[in-house]
């Protein structure tokens, strides 16, 4: 026990001597150098929870939280004036003229609180008004002429024939896979911001056209040479080819603020009554009968091209007062619409939507009009001959 005793005290002791010679050595060199470490180098103090962060642990990042539409902070308010037009939810499915009778929420704009600089008024966001408190936005005549001198201004030169075949031949659907797809909702306000996305890389872009809006060929293109700015150069059934122009430039391009949501459709008033007008209520409910029972006019595809349902409809009533079209597979309100389209376009009056059938009438009174709406499945727009023939179809339209 003695020697080990005597061997500790002698390392202890050793230990001592070190480090007071050590210590007294670092005295020296910090007096005669003054060394000090730069602010940079020196520990940042911690706080008493979080844990201690290595020299070479990079900080942690914040974590994501998504947006939300009802913040308000940290987005621009979208000025509108760009776009003299007023802003809906599809262009092609609802009308200006028709009044609806109510609302089915309050006036919660679809665009967010406080993203824009126009009000909602349930069915549209009027670009002339912001007072406006009525349902029905009366249009300023004066907005016309500003679609049409700003669409001009950025078609410029209209395209030669030659320019126009390439442009065609360049979109056609074995050469590029790109294309914007036109549903059963139309022509929606956020397509129009998807058209300009693909006008950064081409020239033009291709949209196909499926379901009821192909029953209103002519609408679709009006609509889309009115909202976008730009110019149909081909159409072969559903497709069309839809030209930006000459003077576009993609970084100087109007802003198209999003609908962050679909707003609620508006009450109409009902487009089926219970007793026909003219007619008493047992003749109407007989009506109804004899329309189930005919034969089918036609069978429609879901999804499908139906610009050859009104025609067809406009010769049945020829030689019948009933007309039904089979619609089995089809949603409820896509027939609903069929049915609105040829009440308009015939015209024509519902008689029922039950058993997804959709039985019309021609009226008492029925005159086949004199301008026949025979569409034609190829158009040409060739400037040799291609404005007299772009009237000449217009007019058939």
């Amino acid at each position: 026990m003695s020697i080990l005793t005597r061997v500790t005290r002698q390392n202890s002791s050793t230990a001592t001597f070190l480090t007071r010679h050590l210590s007294s050595a670092a005295s020296k060199l910090h007096a005669s150098y003054t060394f000090k470490p730069p602010s940079s180098l020196t520990p940042e103090p911690q706080c008493a929870n979080s844990p201690p962060i290595k020299p070479n642990q990079r900080k942690p990042k914040p974590k994501y939280r998504p947006p939300s539409s009802l913040d308000p902070a940290g987005y621009k308010r979208v000025r509108s004036n760009d776009l003299p037009f007023d802003f809906r939810f599809s262009y092609t499915e609802s009308s200006a003229k028709v009044r609806p009778i109510g609302l089915r929420e309050p006036k919660y704009s679809p665009f967010g609180p406080g993203r824009l600089d126009r009000k909602w008024t349930g069915v549209c966001a009027p670009a002339v008004d912001p007072t406006v408190e009525s349902l029905e936005a009366a249009e300023d005549p004066k907005l016309e002429e500003k679609r049409k001198m700003k669409r001009e201004m950025i078609q410029g030169k209209p395209l030669t024939s030659d320019e126009r075949k390439a442009l065609v031949s360049q979109f056609e659907r074995s050469k590029t896979n790109r294309h914007v797809n036109l549903g059963r909702d139309g022509l929606t306000h956020n397509m129009l911001n998807v058209i300009q996305n693909h006008w950064k890389f081409a020239e033009a872009v291709r949209i196909k056209c499926m379901g009821v809006p192909t029953m209103d060929m002519k609408n679709i293109c009006t609509q889309l040479e009115d909202k976008t700015f730009g110019k149909v150069i081909f159409r072969h059934g559903g497709t069309l080819i839809l030209y930006r122009g000459r003077n576009y430039n993609p970084k100087k391009r109007s802003i198209v603020p999003t609908m962050l949501w679909k707003p609620h459709e508006p009450v109409y008033p009902r487009l089926i009554k219970k007793t026909i007008d003219g007619l008493s209520i047992n003749e109407t409910k007989e009506m109804r009968k004899r329309g189930l029972a005919l034969p089918a006019l036609t069978k429609l595809a879901k999804n499908g091209y139906y610009a050859f349902l009104v025609p067809m409809v406009r010769d049945a009533f020829l030689s019948c007062e009933l007309v039904r079209i089979d619609c089995e597979g089809l949603e409820r309100k896509d027939y609903k619409k069929i049915g609105c389209k040829l009440r308009d376009m015939v015209p024509c009056i519902p008689v029922t939507f039950e058993n997804e059938q959709v039985v019309v009438w021609r009226g008492k009174d029925y005159k086949p009009p004199k301008d026949g709406y025979f569409l034609k499945d190829r158009e040409s727009f060739d400037d040799d001959n291609g404005d007299l023939n772009v009237g000449e179809e217009q007019q058939a339209m």
